[in-house]
């Protein structure tokens, strides 16, 4: 494992199994990583290496009893978790200076899954407070930088994990995507990104209406797809579930997708323009598919009326931090001030009639998957990931230009949370400003499946995972 800070979180636990390396002598690399990079970077909300240690321990005492057949899937592998979910001993501080400090009691369904699976967690991950916006800066947390060009953000919400991720810090990182927060980040470090389909990884209860859900950031779909297995398991406790899949999802990575309709436009159903670098991505990824054999589509596609989806959007979007144990709304920042006084304006009533409206108009839009076409593919965002502090521009006039000034890299994500299609980015491009671009893949209804299909054949056509940022 010469090469330990860019292995696949896969290939570190296959080590493992092997006795290769022992899970203290990974943690002990990244941790080193972490002492190295993030004074740089600002990747990690929290660290408590003593007990990251410990951890990785007990990970290497079971090593030498157990059978490798019989450890987890992912033992020993350090993984990082978002600060929006509870790690039990751990605060969660949702990036806020208004919520309490006392470490959680227990792990949240999807982090105790992620444990059982055998990674060793090694701190969290900073996040915007609430995860309200798409790049990861916050008066509590201060500014996470990109590794490519630390001038530029590495995305939000989870721009810590990308950033931890793509800089060597870890070799995956738990992420959630609420209207992007997986894929923007992704797009941004140059990593993959999956956001499943409603409801196929459960939490202990339904965040935003179901639109929002969590996954991580990684180098490879395989890891991406295993991860997958891991967080996406049946929960009887849940309101609501996606059918299962017909096998596990790391057995889709390498089959045949067969010859797809696959759509492929730079037009989003917000009528934002796109930079040059975003449409080149998806030009050039469409002569990718050509030469895989697929039918590539250029028009057909009909979005949703952009006034009337922006209006149940944006209504939903003010219940983000709902159940958040805020002790101190003076402390929030103004625009998720705003946000929670714009929520407490809408009656019942208005709020239901949005969630209605939200849904008729994604009825209309996921029918034309599997009819005029197969998968659809786009730019992850309108732009190159933009300059730290850009976010901010104008919220002195009004508290809600951080969410607007959000627009540009979220016009081609939401859309996917609101319908709860699954959704990946792929690291296809790079601009000629030395910036990550990603491609975003959509699929219709609960097929993750054909995704991660396709996925890996493009992967496997144009891989990425020798490319790398030199911090």
């Amino acid at each position: 494992m010469t090469d330990v800070p860019y292995a696949s979180a896969l290939d570190a636990a296959d080590a493992v199994r092997r006795r290769e390396v022992s899970p203290s002598e990974l943690m002990d690399h990244y941790l080193a990583e972490v002492d190295r990079v993030n004074p740089v970077l600002n990747a990690f909300a929290l660290r408590d290496d003593d007990r990251a240690r410990e951890l990785a321990a007990a990970a290497t005492d079971l090593v030498a009893s157990t059978p490798a057949e019989d450890l987890p899937p992912f033992h020993g592998v350090p993984m990082p978790i978002k600060d929006l979910d509870d790690v039990a001993g751990w605060p969660t501080t949702f990036g806020s200076r208004g919520t309490p400090t006392a470490p959680a009691d227990a792990d949240v369904p999807e982090v105790a899954r992620l444990r059982a699976a055998g990674f060793v967690f090694m701190g969290k991950t900073t996040t915007p407070e609430f995860g309200t916006v798409s790049m990861t800066e916050s008066e509590r947390l201060g500014i996470t930088r990109n590794p490519w060009n630390t001038e530029h953000t590495p995305g939000g919400s989870s721009g810590g994990s990308g950033a931890a991720v793509a800089s060597g810090m870890a070799p995956i990182a738990h992420a959630s995507d609420g209207g992007g927060s997986i894929r923007i980040p992704a797009s941004c470090n140059g990593l993959v990104g999956l956001k499943a389909s409603r409801n196929r990884i459960t939490g202990l209860v339904e965040s935003v209406f179901g639109a929002s859900t969590v996954g991580v950031e990684t180098w490879t779909v395989a890891d991406t797809a295993a991860a997958l297995d891991v967080l996406g398991v049946f929960d009887t406790g849940s309101w609501n579930l996606a059918p299962p899949p017909a096998r596990p999802y790391a057995q889709e990575v390498g089959a045949d997708p067969g010859r797809l309709r696959i759509l492929v436009t730079s037009e989003n159903a917000l009528g934002v323009p796109v930079d040059p670098a975003c449409v080149d991505a998806v030009d050039q990824t469409a002569r990718l598919l050509e030469s895989l054999g697929h039918e590539v589509l250029t028009d057909g596609l009909v979005y949703p009326d952009a006034g009337r989806f922006l209006e149940g959007f944006l209504s939903a979007w003010t219940t983000l931090s709902a159940g958040v144990p805020v002790v101190d709304e003076s402390a929030l920042e103004p625009h998720n001030r705003a946000n929670r006084a714009q929520a407490r304006t809408l009656d019942a009533m208005s709020m239901v009639e949005a969630v209605q409206m939200l849904q008729l108009l994604s009825r209309h839009f996921v029918e034309q998957f599997g009819a005029a076409f197969d998968v659809l593919v786009t730019p992850t965002m309108a732009v190159e990931p933009p300059k730290v502090g850009t976010i901010w521009e104008g919220m002195d006039q009004d508290p809600n230009a951080p969410l607007f000034n959000c627009t540009p890299m979220a016009a081609y994500t939401a859309m996917f949370n609101v319908t709860g299609q699954p959704a990946i980015s792929l690291p296809l491009h790079m601009s000629a400003s030395g910036l990550p671009v990603g491609v975003q893949f959509a699929a219709g209804a609960w097929q993750e499946d054909l995704l991660l299909r396709l996925a890996s054949q493009v992967e496997e056509a144009a891989p990425w995972v020798a490319r790398r940022p030199s911090v």
